[in-house]
């Protein structure tokens, strides 16, 4: 499986050349695509493997590991690689392969440290891939082997010291010999008929938990609709509402927010430009209608809140952000929300800079 993985780790900038290929000879037949530029090229090829082949130069410690590691993914993956409800796990798994439901992480299971930085660097951090220097993904990659207990508190990867980690499951991979153990009894021509004497059912989607839940009884009968009788309306002259005054922001504690921020900012954007990413733009959040940013598709809890009239005041989103599944059912949210109750605070007159 080792050989098959350093494979598939190539297969991006093989794809590429093959395309160049191809381009060329349409370009002088057919006047389509042209050749691939040396610089498209190796904006692709950016695999990393084993042997430490595509490693760029760079270093990172620990201690740098885990403030970028808190920034960027903790809010998915926990402070301390434990990970966050449904979002995997980087740390832990030890002595738990041979089990029917193994913990397969960083520590456990990869037989290769180039697997891990090279993951991190072509993929995270969730929604804003590549975004991150080699001396980052160095540090977090070391906060990742620290957290597996693999390293000291004290330790610098690097380039020339990438290949004296040894990861714990590096012997628990074999040659992938499908070829000629497995594909020959799967090559036999197919049975069309006749092939079982009985079939049975032995289990239901409804089991596995994996039929869609649409919400309500599809069969149930539509209820009746009822004519309402005309009713003369008058309508009132509109009252006028006196603006409410402005409090003024707390500059230090708008700081505290910005930093606090920072576990938001892989999903949510705030400020000039901001858009929708995996989480919605955050603009106006404070005093806004629960669901209401346009063009983002909400949880159905979330959404039926805001049809209530529900707002996100202070009140409701420290609740929320100090327990986001809890506050709302079935959030889409990963983020388990903020421990200390300062972070809270901060963290929403932040917010309230960007809704006045």
């Amino acid at each position: 499986m080792s050989k098959s993985l350093n494979l598939l780790m190539g297969a991006a900038a093989g794809a590429l050349v093959l395309t160049s290929a191809i381009a060329a000879q349409a370009e002088g037949k057919l006047g389509l695509g042209r050749v691939a530029l040396e610089d498209e090229i190796a904006a692709w090829n950016v695999d990393v493997s084993p042997d430490g082949t595509g490693l760029p130069e760079g270093e990172g410690s620990v201690l740098d590991g885990e403030e970028i590691f808190s920034e960027n993914c903790a809010s998915c993956h926990g402070e301390f690689a434990e990970g966050v409800d449904n979002w995997p796990k980087l740390a832990g798994g030890m002595d738990t392969l041979d089990r029917e439901d193994p913990l397969k992480t960083v520590g456990s299971y990869w037989p290769h440290l180039s697997t891990a930085w090279d993951y991190v660097n072509r993929s995270m951090p969730f929604g804003n891939a590549q975004s991150l220097e080699p001396n980052d993904v160095y540090a977090m990659v070391a906060y990742i082997l620290y957290s597996n207990d693999l390293v000291d508190d004290d330790f610098v990867l690097s380039k020339a010291n990438f290949l004296d980690v040894e990861m714990p499951n590096a012997g628990g991979f074999i040659i992938d010999d499908r070829a000629t153990t497995e594909y020959p009894a799967f090559s036999q021509p197919a049975c069309y008929e006749n092939c079982k004497e009985s079939v049975e059912i032995t289990m239901r989607a409804l089991v596995l938990d994996v039929t869609p839940d649409h919400g309500g009884d599809d069969n149930a009968a539509a209820e009746p609709m009822v004519e309402a009788e005309a009713v003369e309306v008058v309508e009132a002259a509109p009252e006028v509402a006196e603006e409410p005054a402005v409090a003024a922001l707390d500059p230090e504690l708008v700081a505290a927010g910005e930093k606090a921020f920072k576990k938001c900012k892989a999903c949510h954007q705030v400020g000039e430009g901001a858009k929708n990413k995996s989480g919605p733009q955050l603009n106006n959040i404070v005093g806004r209608t629960l669901g209401a940013e346009d063009g983002f598709s909400y949880s159905k809890n979330l959404a039926a809140m805001g049809e209530d009239g529900q707002v996100w005041d202070e009140a409701a989103l420290a609740a929320f952000l100090a327990k986001p599944k809890e506050y709302i059912k079935g959030t889409k949210m990963s983020f388990s929300g903020f421990k200390k109750q300062k972070d809270i605070d901060a963290t929403i007159e932040y917010l309230k800079s960007f809704s006045q």
